[in-house]
């Protein structure tokens, strides 16, 4: 009798174990899954970072070169950089995703990188785009959004002339422009409504071009990780290959 206690204890403690492995493997898989790219058609992307974001930033290259290796083979990716003077072509467009994700730098995370504005380079890398090829074709722009070269108002917000020709461009060459909303160490680091018209204008630009502007609310962000969960899902949605 003793025996047959002890066996059936000794099942029913296995099959306690068992099962919560098996919890833990679908908790693991699940969490695989959502870091997954699932059956898109490669892409030509460029990965274009305001400079004078604040040092945050930095924390999040980890994961930025990890979604870069995750594109599907024969995607092609540009790495840039949105500073004082010019575009930074840190890695012109190359099928090594692994080169592309370690060319990523820490930015400078001062006012003396901070571009003229973010949409001149932005329109300078669309450039970059070959105008032919099988690809689809997309920008990952980490910045804040803001332009005021030309005022600082209500009615300029999301309505710049640059920001307009960016949209322009993206559409003539079907380019889907998706955004990362963080804040620079000027003004959308300290006002709230600066860092509204930022976000205004990423959104719009999104929009217009068939992609998604990523927010965490007007203050900051915590991480990219939502962030990049929600463009992952948003690329299986937009990009999923024709079954």
């Amino acid at each position: 009798m003793y025996y047959r206690k002890f066996v059936s204890l000794l099942v029913a403690t296995m099959f306690v174990i068992g099962s919560v492995g098996l919890a833990s493997a679908k908790s693991v898989s699940t969490v695989n899954d959502r870091h997954r790219l699932q059956g898109i058609e490669p892409l030509d992307l460029a990965v274009l970072i305001q400079d004078d974001l604040v040092s945050q930033v930095s924390n999040e290259l980890g994961v930025t070169r990890e979604f870069i290796k995750s594109l599907p083979g024969g995607s092609r990716v540009m790495v840039g950089y949105i500073t004082a003077g010019a575009l930074q072509v840190r890695q012109p467009f190359t099928s090594d995703l692994d080169k592309a994700a370690h060319s990523l730098r820490m930015p400078v995370s001062s006012i003396s990188s901070a571009p003229y504005n973010p949409y001149v380079e932005v329109l300078e890398a669309l450039k970059k785009f070959q105008s032919t090829g099988g690809n689809a074709k997309a920008v990952l722009l980490v910045s804040d959004g803001l332009d005021t070269s030309r005022g600082f108002d209500s009615t300029a917000a999301g309505q710049t002339l640059d920001l307009q020709r960016v949209i322009k461009e993206a559409q003539r060459r079907n380019v889907s422009v998706f955004s990362f909303y963080a804040p620079s160490v000027g003004l959308t680091s300290r006002s709230h409504l600066a860092a509204s018209y930022g976000q205004s204008s990423l959104n719009r630009l999104a929009d217009e071009t068939g992609g998604k502007a990523f927010f965490q609310g007007i203050t900051g962000f915590v991480t990219f990780d939502s962030y990049f969960d929600r463009l992952r899902e948003a690329l299986n949605r937009q990009y999923a290959k024709a079954s």
